[in-house]
């Protein structure tokens, strides 16, 4: 069995490789994933967390999750008793951009206890572990926690950063108005999928030249984290992501690629989210605000998402497409690593997200 390399409380630096330490308790120990170990961590998902965002872990997600990422493979930590997968924590590598300055990060994603072992504080032992694997190449950890795993994590150090906010443009909205009212009733199943008129998104990504032309003439938000995006990133959180169904509708302008906005129709409860990931528009709030409208009859789903940061055209756009701030948000939290980030990743104003960084996948 490979040694624990668990931190001991209180003296979690570790240059960046931990040395061997005492078990976590009797029997059980950590150790980093390999691909011979792909088949159990899904059972292991399965047992814990159910199908997830996908509906279904095949193999396949799991490599383009976490293997085939552009950004680096996931740091991928499992505990173990008795030749038994009693734990699983994955750091995802991610990478922000200030200006022309990167910044090093990831997000904290999948992390599962078996049945068997829940209560013996494997997902903090995982957990610190997991930062002392990343701490001296890694600037910043963060993720979107839910409300049973968010407190976990500001008692491990990470900040809250706040709740990130949502637009809404409802289709129904006593349905949906119902669905977020506290004390609705449990969701179902929703009805069956709308039909969605608009390519897969790997489609218009083929456009290569095109799209490259049309991401240098995005505007970098000024002194704030942004994702870098190029046409290899969006190949892959797009185009190559199994199960998800990303679409995309473009705006043309003789002949030539103006626009893009990527989205995906999704189950929230009994109803049909079409979730707005990207808007690729140049700055141009007239031509973000075509691309909303047609993502809007592009699927009859009940009601879509987006978030744009505040003051950008996008966020103009946005309210002129019918979109209202929602009375929900994503909740973001921040743990850096090493002194000095600027923009100070604990407060909000420092972010410029996407709701395809935001969302959990």
């Amino acid at each position: 069995m490979a040694a624990d390399f668990t931190p001991q409380p209180g003296n979690l630096r570790c240059g960046g490789r931990c040395r061997p330490t005492r078990s976590l308790q009797p029997g059980l120990s950590v150790r980093r994933f390999s691909e011979e170990d792909l088949p159990g961590i899904l059972r292991l998902l399965d047992e814990s967390l159910g199908g997830g965002p996908a509906g279904r872990r095949p193999p396949e997600f799991f490599r383009w999750k976490h293997l085939d990422n552009p950004f680096g493979r996931s740091v991928m930590l499992l505990a173990e008793a008795d030749g038994r997968l009693a734990g699983l924590r994955a750091f995802m590598r991610w990478q922000f951009r200030v200006g022309d300055r990167p910044v090093r990060a990831a997000r904290a994603v999948d992390t599962a206890t078996h049945p068997d072992f829940q209560g013996m504080g494997v997902f903090t032992r995982l957990t610190l572990a997991a930062l002392d694997e990343v701490r001296g190449d890694v600037d910043l950890v963060f993720n979107t926690p839910n409300g049973k795993s968010g407190p976990g994590y500001l008692k491990m150090g990470w900040r809250e950063v706040g709740r990130i906010p949502v637009s809404i443009r409802a289709r129904h909205p006593a349905r949906l108005l119902g669905s977020l009212r506290p004390g609705a009733a449990p969701a179902g199943e929703p009805a069956a999928p709308p039909r969605v008129d608009a390519p897969p998104a790997a489609e218009a990504l083929e456009r290569g030249r095109q799209v490259d032309r049309l991401l240098a003439g995005e505007q970098a938000p000024a002194g704030r984290l942004a994702t870098p995006r190029d046409l290899g990133y969006l190949r892959w959180r797009y185009g190559a992501a199994p199960l998800l169904g990303y679409r995309a509708v473009t705006e043309e302008r003789g002949g030539e690629l103006a626009g893009m906005a990527i989205f995906r129709v999704r189950p929230r409860g009994r109803l049909w989210e079409t979730t707005v990931a990207e808007v690729l528009a140049g700055g141009d709030p007239r031509t973000a605000g075509r691309l909303l409208r047609r993502v809007a009859t592009a699927a009859a789903s009940d009601h879509l998402t987006l978030h744009a940061p505040a003051g950008s055209p996008l966020a103009r756009a946005a309210l002129r497409s019918g979109f209202l701030p929602s009375p929900v948000g994503v909740s973001l939290v921040a743990n850096p690593l090493v002194d000095g980030i600027r923009p100070d990743p604990t407060e909000r104003a420092a972010w410029a997200l996407s709701l395809g960084d935001l969302e959990v996948f």
